[in-house]
């Protein structure tokens, strides 16, 4: 009786079971060499998986440590807040600047130096370079925690997403539809998923536009989230969906590496940006200067899914999606609207004075005057469809090259900002212009052109 036992137990593959060992045999001759853990010809994938899991998850911690470390160096990160400052559902914004300047230097004092000197004495703070990402040699799609508690499957085993809670946009944010401005939000407080999209969107979109939602909420496989065994989730995984980055249209803050730079280390950080407005913008994609949203979709799916390799993409199960489904997918992006900004002039973009108080006005002529923000932010977008380099090279930091110009219509529910989130908040931003654009803004100038962005 117990041989038998140990015999179905055997044949139900056990590590020195017949099924393993043949497996082991079916390895014989292939070469795995180009497996992401670059297993050596003859080797399991699974063990090598196995073993990829165990060191990663025993090195989490000190990757954690480090980049909070790092964090720590660039910011102060306690957050303040301020109750008149908030986000369209009322998440209070963070209030900055939170950027560290070099031990007995001001703002001002940094503003006045110009580019050579800040080179040559090394007073460009780190705030203002680039933001790695939290394992950039691996890179590859994280999820805040509030996301994962949510959909576990975001989860990765080998890192955690790393700027506080305070430097992310509303979870989850609210979605205003072109078609329906009397609606307000139409989320109904819900994350968009598979589970829900039907039943808060039909009848409110067209049957074209709902099928495009269903391709938006639909999970196809992904570098880090698949079902081979070189993947980050520690569960198989369908993958991601495109609005699990851009959730509800917007973004919360998710981040990965670019897709187009190569060699690795030198791949750009990318925060998710927001899908609202796009049917007010000419180019998509940070570098790529895609010129419809048709081809920024399918960009999406078949190259920045994986990290810009078609090969590991044909391994893990590239999804080709038939070009009318892809323009059913754009139909629904150009129907998402920039949340409610009461203070605009809707003829034209710009304020309506009766109803700005003096230092938001103050802050617009300044954005169409001293500060030169619209010669790149152009209303009623706040953008000039057009891509830009600050050859920030310059301070002696390291090179961004030309990044497109992002939308500052609702940019207050957009914290952390910059195409790879370095800025945590709209004051950094000032302050990085300020220095960047040699603008000579004082305090109070500084303050208004905050409050201007925070009315747009």
């Amino acid at each position: 009786m117990l041989v038998h036992a140990e015999r179905v137990a055997d044949q139900r593959g056990g590590v020195d079971s017949p099924i393993e060992r043949a497996k082991e045999k079916g390895f014989a001759g292939v070469d795995f060499s180009y497996d992401l853990f670059g297993g050596p010809p003859g080797q399991s994938t699974t063990q090598l998986a196995e073993q990829a899991v165990a060191k990663d998850r025993n090195d989490k911690p000190k990757v954690m440590a480090e980049q909070a470390r790092r964090l720590q160096e660039r910011y102060r990160l306690d957050c303040t807040t301020n109750s008149s400052a908030r986000m369209t559902k009322g998440k209070p914004q963070p209030i900055g600047p939170t950027v560290k300047l070099k031990d007995g230097l001001t703002w001002d004092a940094l503003a006045r130096m110009d580019a050579e000197d800040i080179r040559k004495q090394k007073t460009f703070p780190q705030g203002f370079m680039r933001l790695p990402h939290v394992k950039h040699e691996v890179g590859g799609m994280v999820f805040p925690q509030e996301q994962i508690e949510q959909f576990p499957r975001l989860e990765r085993f080998d890192v955690d997403f790393d700027l506080p809670a305070c430097f992310r946009p509303e979870f989850p944010p609210p979605i205003f539809l072109t078609t329906h401005p009397e609606l307000g939000d139409v989320s109904q407080g819900e994350v968009l998923s598979a589970d829900n999209f039907d039943r808060l969107f039909r009848g409110l979109i067209t049957p074209v536009q709902l099928d495009g939602l269903r391709m938006l909420v639909t999970q196809f496989p992904q570098e880090e989230f698949n079902l081979t065994p070189d993947r980050k989730s520690l569960k198989p995984s369908l993958g991601v969906a495109c609005l699990d980055c851009h959730v509800n249209f917007h973004t919360t803050g998710q981040f990965h590496l670019n897709p187009d730079t190569r060699p690795q280390r030198d791949r750009l950080r990318l925060d998710t940006v927001s899908l609202r407005g796009m049917f007010n913008q000419q180019i998509h994609g940070s570098k790529r200067s895609l010129r419809s949203i048709e081809d920024f979709t399918e960009f999406e799916q078949r190259t920045a899914y994986f990290n810009g390799d078609h090969i590991r993409a044909a391994k893990k199960g590239m999804n080709i999606i038939d070009r009318l489904q892809v323009a059913h997918m754009a139909q629904i992006q150009n129907m998402i609207d920039f949340p409610p900004a009461p203070k605009l002039d809707p003829m034209t973009g710009r304020l309506d004075r009766s109803r700005a108080d003096r230092q938001e006005i103050a802050g617009e002529d300044l954005f169409f005057g001293k500060a030169r923000c619209a010669q790149c932010h152009q209303p009623p977008a706040y953008t000039d469809h057009m891509m830009h380099d600050l050859f920030l090279e310059r301070f002696g930091a390291e090179a961004d090259g030309p990044i497109k110009t992002f939308a500052l219509r609702g940019i207050k529910d957009s914290p952390p900002y910059f195409h790879d989130g370095r800025l945590p908040t709209l004051e950094d931003t000032v302050e990085f212009f300020n220095v960047v654009g040699g603008l000579k803004l004082n305090t109070d100038e500084k303050a208004a052109l905050v409050a201007f962005l925070r009315a747009l």
